[in-house]
């Protein structure tokens, strides 16, 4: 039936398409004669095109159009001239007694030319069996962020990325298709590579947790997003499979930029920008605060206000107001990146050298910043006989942060809007007489980090026969981060006498090195209608990781705070060593019939030390199909229909993502000495017996594209399930532990829909407008899980719902005889406690998101956006208010409160906080369904506009640009910002830029 419905829809649109010319090949002749100069031009919709490789077909003979695209070669009559230019048709004409030959090239069709990166190979994209979603330089450099991975947010079907801070130099959760595994935060993370080189996902972060959200620190943050050719995202099983268990949350491909054929060139791009926090939240004012506070303390009977109200007992100003939000968050956050590269070569070798410089501070209100320095390298070379082929890539960067040891947005939101000044006459920090713990003192204590991250890789091949080729990928990477956290005595009210010996200071220390060894062989066969691709071959990376940490206690001074051997008492962890040894054997067989059957075989088989020696193996594999229906001779005279392709494929992929020596018995020092030795303390049991957690995925999809693909449209269902869950099984605490490490039943299913829309209305000389539209339709679901209801699971998990659902109370408003808050009593014993009342199941995330970005140039300018929308349930701020009533700042939605006179308020009459009925109610509030709330949001991501100044001599090419991120959001989103729900962190911020690049 679906194939019957798709024929008639070809058949009907078909009937309304515009009638379609054959070019008139009236010029050609077959003369044959004597070799001799054929000269032209070749140009485009844009004007002459430099670099056009010309050739003789069947020949070496070949020549490259110069600036103007003009080219001269030789050849005869008869003869066959191929032109080819990337990102364009290749064109064949045949040499006729004409000497002069002008070819305008068109740009080539997407589906049909598009070459994808798929990670050990190559695929046109009309060839693809896999889900591979893309982007490409352009859409990159459009943004002014520092990490590639907020440059891919809302352009990408079936890719969730959170930003997990406004902070520079934080993380970023991002889920491929939905979560796989139990673990959230460490058994879903996808598998990194750049250039063919797989970098650790994991945070080297341990001292950051109350500045930088989860301690996270993303891998990515040492890559300049300007020296990035392009992102592929791989999906499904097909995609994924090669890469066996590192690919079982997805694979992230980045490739940079590479040197250009040409003569040698320079570019300058510098950029500045400034950013503020997107939105704020509409505190109460001071006189609406204060009545709050006063009838908080008139409702629990109590009518003397108490000393330690400083804010209504009349030793705080009530006639002062501080916008604290401003004062803590709102400071202009500044970015600069400037960055310097030269490229160039000829046929046979090429290079490209890039340096860069960027800072950015941040919107609290003192001087931090973060800075990064990038190097990076890059050299092509093939032989004159193209049998040998090499790629070396390289880049060295540093990242150094220095921020406050605690996030201030917690505070600019919580605190009383007339509490104090923050600063006395002389300069000195107020603390109003001991009433006052001023926030600014936090600015005393620090963190800051050091990173450095070094790759170099090697990409070789050598073409023994025409049809049998040998590669190897190797390589090496190095990445150092060191953080220190001060905390000294100073960030404390000085009535407390605190001294530098009260001063403490921590270090922490995590160095990793990894190498890459993988030879392959690759077989290539063409015999008339059949097509046959081989590939072979192994895997052996290495990962060696050292954590160190010291802390140090007691200073005589704090100008010897960071020099620990001048701590009166210094605590060394001992030094953590880890080894990780992988190793596999992969395989593909790419089997094409007649350019419209084709069928893709991967298999793998894995080796981790992560498991006991009885489980270290595993078998991994895919199948993926395709049939391109566009080529189907009963459809050739569809003229509309410029390409079809229905594609499936099923597979299985795993994850070791468990950490290192988990099924071992493992000890601790416990720092007790036991007659002059220290002690050792157990720390886990033994299990050699848990294996990999595996996946099993499927898909469907349709790709279509129609009128010379000025629209293409791929529509994907997939299914993946995920088994043998690694997790700690809950052991009773007579075994003298909490857990175990094991392999649970249990499966996990993601499902949905994927859609990708692009679209060119128009596109001439002057004119063209380019569209995209993705969309994501994702379900997760927990299907089953054994014993689970006399678990301690069973407060998380349902069987039938998703695995990020919260069981909640449920509210049912007010009771109006007494003005308390209701929550439903399912077992009806008269008290509403957990887990016999917490008994609704509120799916919290994302139901369906995506993206729509238009490109519009017209001569010179050129004008880009992006609009992300994502529809979701999420935690709002009643999930974390204090008690209204208590001495903390409130939203102005608080001062509806329920009343005799307003029988329709939403929250309950104030409090003090003396009231524990009141207290409990709050406790039972913030984990109710009041807590959870639509938090579906539309926002103006990103916005370009550029214009190229007319140049001429060695300056080849101006564009001076705008940039901005973040601009508007639109939301009905009871909070601080609908994207970042993460309680008292900074969310991510609005940025404007203005840049300016120039070649040379």
């Amino acid at each position: 039936m679906p194939g019957c419905a798709l024929f008639i829809v070809l058949i009907v649109l078909n009937a309304f398409a515009p009638a379609h010319n054959s070019p008139d090949k009236s010029n050609l002749n077959s003369n044959i004669g004597q070799d001799e100069i054929i000269t032209g031009t070749v140009s485009d919709l844009g004007g002459p095109i430099p670099g056009v490789l010309v050739q003789v077909k069947n020949t070496r003979i070949s020549a490259l159009t110069d600036q103007n695209g003009y080219y001269s070669i030789m050849a005869a009559p008869g003869d066959i001239l191929v032109f080819s230019y990337p990102g364009h048709e290749t064109i064949e004409v045949e040499v006729g007694i004409d000497p002069i030959i002008d070819v305008e090239l068109y740009e080539a069709v997407a589906l049909e030319e598009a070459v994808i990166n798929a990670g050990y190979y190559q695929v046109k994209d009309r060839e693809r069996t896999g889900s591979i979603s893309r982007i490409t330089a352009e859409e990159i450099e459009n943004q002014p962020v520092g990490n590639v991975l907020a440059a891919i947010q809302g352009r990408m079907a079936g890719v969730g990325i959170i930003q997990n801070s406004g902070v520079p130099g934080g993380g970023f959760d991002i889920k491929i298709r939905g979560e796989n595994s139990l673990r959230h935060y460490d058994g879903n993370y996808p598998l990194y590579i750049i250039d063919g080189i797989p970098i650790l996902p994991q945070s080297p972060s341990i001292l950051s947790s109350t500045i930088l959200p989860l301690n996270d620190v993303n891998p990515l943050n040492a890559l300049n997003p300007n020296d990035i050719e392009s992102v592929e995202v791989l999906k499904d099983a097909d995609a994924t499979a090669i890469y066996g268990s590192r690919g079982a949350n997805g694979v992230i491909l980045i490739t940079t930029k590479k040197g250009k054929t040409g003569r040698t060139s320079f570019s300058l791009n510098t950029r500045y920008g400034i950013s503020r926090v997107v939105s704020k939240m509409k505190m109460m004012d001071t006189p609406t605060y204060l009545e709050m506070r006063r009838q908080a303390f008139e409702n629990d009977g109590i009518t003397e206000i108490p000393e330690y109200a400083y804010d209504i007992n009349g030793i705080w100003d009530e006639n002062r107001y501080t916008d604290w939000q401003k004062k803590l968050i709102g400071k202009t956050a500044t970015d600069s990146n400037i960055q310097f590269s030269i490229n160039g070569g000829n046929e046979q070798t090429n290079f490209l050298v890039s340096a860069g410089h960027s800072e950015q501070t941040t919107v609290f209100a003192n001087d931090s910043h973060y800075k990064t320095n990038q190097l990076s390298g890059n050299l092509n070379h093939r032989s004159q006989n193209s049998k040998l082929e090499l790629n070396f890539s390289t880049f060295f960067s540093t990242q150094s942060n220095n921020v406050l040891n605690t996030d201030m947005t917690l505070n600019a939101l919580s605190l009383s809007p007339n509490a104090p000044k923050l600063y006395n006459e002389d300069g000195t920090l107020n603390w109003e007489n001991n009433t006052f713990e001023n926030p600014l003192a936090a600015f005393e204590s620090t963190y800051s980090s050091k990173g450095e991250n070094f790759q170099s890789s090697l990409n070789l091949g050598y073409a023994f026969l025409p049809y049998l080729k040998f590669k190897l990928n190797t390589g090496i990477h190095r990445s150092s981060y060191e953080e220190l956290s001060l905390n000294p005595h100073t960030m404390y009210n000085p009535a407390y006498g605190l001294t530098p010996a009260n001063s403490m200071a921590f270090q922490n220390t995590n160095k990793k090195f990894s190498y890459l060894f993988e030879p392959q062989l690759n077989f290539t066969k063409t015999f008339e209608k059949h097509e046959l691709d081989v590939l072979a071959g192994g895997t052996f990376q290495q990962t060696l990781n050292s954590v160190t940490g010291i802390q140090g206690y007691g200073f005589q001074s704090n100008a010897f705070i960071t020099n620990f051997s001048a701590a009166q008492i210094v605590m060394v962890y001992p030094n953590n060593k880890t080894e990780y040894n992988y190793g596999a054997v992969f395989g593909r067989i790419n089997y094409q019939y007649d350019n419209k059957y084709i069928l893709n075989l991967t298999g793998r088989r894995d080796g981790s030390s992560r498991f006991g020696p009885n489980n270290r193996f595993a078998n991994f594999g895919a199948v993926g199909i395709a049939w391109i229906f566009s080529r189907e001779s009963f459809l050739k005279d569809i003229t509309w229909l410029s390409f079809g392709k229905l594609r499936g494929s099923y597979g299985i992929t795993g994850s070791d993502l468990i950490g290192d020596y988990q099924y071992l018995d493992t000890y601790s020092i416990t720092g007790n000495n036991y007659d002059g030795y220290s002690s050792l303390n157990p720390t886990r049991l033994y299990n050699p017996q848990y294996s990999w957690e595996k996946t099993r995925k499927l898909e469907f999809a349709i790709t279509i594209g129609l009128f010379r693909e000025r629209l293409n449209l791929e529509a994907a269902w997939y299914r993946n399930r995920s088994g043998s869950q690694l997790v700690g099984i809950p052991l009773p605490g007579t075994t003298g532990f909490n857990i175990v490490q094991s392999n649970l039943a249990a499966e996990v299913e993601n499902r949905g829909w994927e859609f990708d829309l692009n679209v060119t209305p128009i596109k001439t000389a002057d004119f063209q407008w380019e569209s995209h539209l993705n969309l994501s339709f994702p379900k997760n679901e927990l299907l089953s899980f054994p014993g689970l209801d006399g678990s301690t699971y069973a407060n998380r998990y349902v069987i039938g719902m998703p695995v990020s659902i919260a069981k909640l109370y449920q509210y049912e408003g007010i009771n109006p005889e007494t003005g308390l808050f209701v929550f439903k009593d399912f077992n009806g014993d008269g008290i509403i406690s957990s887990p016999e009342d917490n008994l609704v199941n509120e799916e919290i995330g994302v139901k369906y998101f995506g993206g729509i970005s238009t490109s519009l140039t017209y001569k010179r300018f050129g004008f880009s956006f992006l609009i992300q929308y994502v529809n979701q349930r999420q935690w709002n701020y009643n999930s974390q208010m204090p008690t209204p009533g208590i001495m903390y700042n409130q939203p102005v939605e608080v001062s509806n409160v329920w009343s005799e006179t307003n029988p329709n308020g939403i929250y309950m009459p104030y409090s003090s906080g003396a009231d524990p009925i009141k207290n409990e109610l709050y406790n039972h509030f913030h984990n109710s369904t009041a807590a959870v709330g639509d938090a579906s949001f539309l926002r103006l991501k990103n916005v370009q506009l550029n214009y190229r100044l007319p140049t001429k001599g060695i300056l080849q090419d101006v564009m001076v640009y705008f940039q901005g991120q973040n601009l508007l959001t639109l939301t009905n989103y009871f909070g601080l910002d609908p994207e970042f729900v993460l309680t008292g962190f900074l969310p991510p911020l609005k940025t404007y830029s203005l840049g300016v690049q120039f070649n040379f």
